[in-house]
């Protein structure tokens, strides 16, 4: 007899939650290139003092090594001054770089809308200022790393006025690179601008007028209430054939 080659299928059953997601804001590719070109003009001063002034990292050998030369040098009658280091632009305490750096200040902004005691506020406030723009590089990495971001930044932002709302805006092109030689650091995934941060202005208007607020319906009770179902999904899958059971040999008794 052959074998049945058929392959054998099965319904399998999912449930689901109508607010198991949340959308990103949509953004125009033309709008995306305007704002990363305003974006990149903005931080450009950054990468341009740090070109200029602030020498790549060796690794911990080299400045082991350096420390030690210049700890002899000490001892040293004559001792070259070290060079003065101009200050860095004022903006560069204005921006978080990176998914950890923005992931706390977003966390500390929610905490502050949660808090009801105003000197927990206050001490959040002071730990971290507030956001008002949120720029990922989704083009250039897996939706894995930056899913999260639309829920984090409508939960910070649920009890602002929707004008004051920080806007969230994912490149849909790769942008990292260009993000990268901006800052001068090695790569750049997602930056992130404080309220009235200086010179931000122009940026802020373009980008409030393109892009929406990031909405959470369910964060927002007093608002006519929808029922949804719950949703069930079912898929159709295959599964491989029935393993044939091996007939055991008694053993003989002698």
């Amino acid at each position: 007899m052959g074998n049945d080659t058929s392959a054998r299928k099965k319904t399998v059953f999912q449930l689901d939650t109508p607010f198991s997601d949340v959308s990103w804001p949509k953004v125009s590719l033309e709008d995306q290139d305007t704002i990363l070109e305003l974006l990149c003009n903005f931080l450009s001063p950054i990468g341009k003092h740090r070109r200029a002034h602030v020498k790549a990292s060796k690794g911990k050998k080299a400045s082991k090594r350096a420390d030690k030369a210049k700890t002899e040098r000490a001892g040293e009658d004559t001792e070259m001054p070290d060079s003065v280091i101009p200050a860095p632009p004022d903006i560069t305490h204005c921006i978080d770089v990176g998914f950890n750096s923005i992931n706390r200040n977003l966390s500390a902004m929610a905490e502050t809308q949660q808090c009801g005691s105003d000197a927990q506020a206050d001490k959040a406030d002071n730990e971290r200022k507030p956001l008002s723009m949120i720029f990922v590089a989704r083009g250039d990495q897996s939706a894995v790393f930056n899913c999260h971001f639309p829920k984090m930044v409508g939960v910070a932002s649920r009890d602002q006025p929707s004008k004051d709302k920080p806007r969230l805006v994912g490149f849909s092109k790769s942008c990292s690179e260009r993000l990268s030689h901006c800052l001068d650091v090695a790569r750049v995934s997602a930056v992130a601008i404080h309220q009235d941060a200086l010179g931000s202005k122009a940026l802020w208007d373009v980008v409030s007028k393109a892009v929406e607020p990031v909405h959470m319906d369910w964060l927002h009770p007093d608002s006519n209430p929808v029922y949804h179902a719950t949703k069930i999904n079912a898929i159709q899958t295959t599964v491989g054939p029935k393993r044939e059971k091996k007939t055991s040999t008694p053993l003989k008794q002698g």
